[in-house]
């Protein structure tokens, strides 16, 4: 029978948990402090704790810290009255398994139970099923946690094993069920579209409307028309009736990518929207209602945003009920052949071929690269490889330029894009050693993209910003993006 501590300063709390699990096969024992509550747990080494967040002599968090200290494998379940997200999702950050809210239910509390020790069995049995490596002088290396198979989400999107990735997709599972407004976070192509469609598919909302609209990519005069719709004939060139995407959002999710891009009218009138849950179409008098959760996305602080005068505070206080980070590629590498594995995969269906991997030195580079277009840009480029690769593996010769020589031009001037100069130096030999004069029109490309690269990161992938200082405008930059497979 898997042994129980539970850890509650009502006494009351305690003997109905003991009840309860005892009656569902379980050897329960209870104490009403921390202290208490930490002998116990190093007398009987329980497969579970179940601790409240608000002890009398220490708090939850205290009580988990040292738990995880002494025993990380025993999974952690707090109980708090208070039902603050804040609350659970730093206890959880800190390695607690799950938390339950005051009043308790008991079915809630089985599932979960069952589900926490089943879950630590199945952790330990990948560790114990671990082989060590041996090293080269024949000693066996410390055995590293097994990591659980491939695993994608019913949308396509890839999760990740890392501890990185787990962290993440836990956030995910904690704010789905609720209707919370959510801000994320993340760098340019590092897939907060596919989070927030995780969040919606995880929702009680996900069989509506998941909506995405960027408003990076929409100019000032019709990004109002795009949210609320318009009515025929409410200006010029308004020849027939408009359904905006909050409408076509109705029951479910609207995701507001680049959020900051809005102008400060729209904000206005989007503030108006959050605040009533009503709206009216551009021209129209009617008032229609709306049940709609809102996730934006963005890659610029929203707060900084507040603070310049480019973004409304009052409408930032609206979006930030639940905030998720997503990590940039660079800082998964745990992660990254898994997602390499899987975007190889995915190009291969498409494009009837059967490259099955990629080689040492592909797998070195690719570890070593930065990928400033983070998921993005590593799609795109083994979509690229694969279409040049004639054999099983994928060779550095079909990388491109940036990525195979990123150490080297990192040593020459500790930026990852090459400068012209550079870029004709390391032109000018070929993987054979043979020199080549690069043509006029490589050197531009190169110049072109540095120019790019070098903006893009100034403004922190911001695609707005960089398209007016490039002066150029959106849509060119988009397309000169999609050339470069930035």
């Amino acid at each position: 029978m898997k042994k129980i501590v539970v850890v509650d300063d009502e006494a009351d709390i305690c003997f109905l948990l003991k009840r309860f699990l005892s009656k569902n096969d379980f050897i329960v024992e209870t104490a009403q402090n921390g202290k208490d509550g930490l002998a116990l747990i190093e007398s009987i080494s329980p497969d579970l704790v179940m601790t409240d967040f608000r002890l009398g002599d220490i708090t939850g968090t205290e009580l988990l810290t040292t738990i995880k200290s002494k025993r990380p494998n025993v999974p952690v379940l707090i109980i708090t009255g208070y039902s603050d997200i804040k609350v659970a999702v730093n206890v959880m950050k800190l390695g607690a398994y799950d938390y339950i809210t005051k009043p308790l239910f008991p079915d809630e509390i089985l599932v979960t139970v069952k589900k926490a020790i089943a879950d630590a069995e199945a952790s330990e049995n990948e560790q114990q099923q671990y082989v060590a490596p041996s090293s080269s002088d024949g000693q066996s290396e410390p055995a590293k946690p097994a990591r659980k198979n491939q695993s994608r989400t019913k949308a396509g999107y890839i999760m990740g094993n890392s501890d990185v990735s787990d962290n993440l997709f836990r956030q995910v599972d904690l704010v789905a069920p609720t209707n919370f407004s959510v801000i994320i976070y993340g760098e340019s192509g590092s897939g907060k579209e596919a989070i927030a469609q995780e969040i919606h598919n995880r929702s009680r909302r996900k069989d509506m409307p998941f909506v995405a609209m960027d408003c990076g990519a929409i100019s000032k005069e019709l990004a109002g028309s795009e949210l609320f719709g318009h009515e025929k004939g409410s200006f010029t060139g308004a020849l027939q009736t408009k359904i905006g995407h909050f409408e076509l959002a109705n029951g479910g999710t609207l995701f507001l990518d680049e959020v900051s891009n809005l102008s400060y009218e729209i904000q206005v009138a989007l503030l108006r929207v959050v605040q009533e849950r009503k709206m009216r179409r551009i021209g129209g008098s009617k008032e229609i209602d709306l049940d709609v959760r809102i996730i934006v996305a963005s890659n610029e602080r929203l707060l900084d945003s507040a603070r310049n005068g480019k973004f409304r505070e009052d409408l930032y206080y609206r979006f930030n009920e639940f905030t998720i980070e997503v990590p940039a590629l660079r800082n998964r590498k745990d992660d990254m052949m898994l997602f390499a594995g899987a975007f190889l995969e995915t190009t291969n269906a498409e494009l009837g071929k059967n490259v099955r991997g990629f080689s040492e030195e592909v797998k070195n580079d690719f570890l070593n690269y930065s990928w400033p277009g983070n998921l993005r840009e590593l799609k795109n480029v083994i979509k690229r490889a694969t279409l040049l690769s004639d054999g099983e593996l994928i060779e550095e010769k079909a990388l491109p330029f940036e990525i195979v020589n990123y150490k080297r031009l990192k040593d020459l001037d500790d930026e990852p894009s090459p400068s012209v100069s550079q870029a004709a130096s390391l032109l000018s030999d070929n993987a054979d050693g043979e020199e080549t004069k690069p043509s006029l029109k490589t050197v531009a490309n190169e110049a072109e993209y540095d120019m790019i690269m070098q903006v893009l990161r100034d403004v922190n992938f911001n695609k707005s910003k960089a398209a007016r200082l490039l002066n150029i405008d959106r849509k060119t930059l988009y397309n000169k993006m999609k050339q470069f497979d930035i």
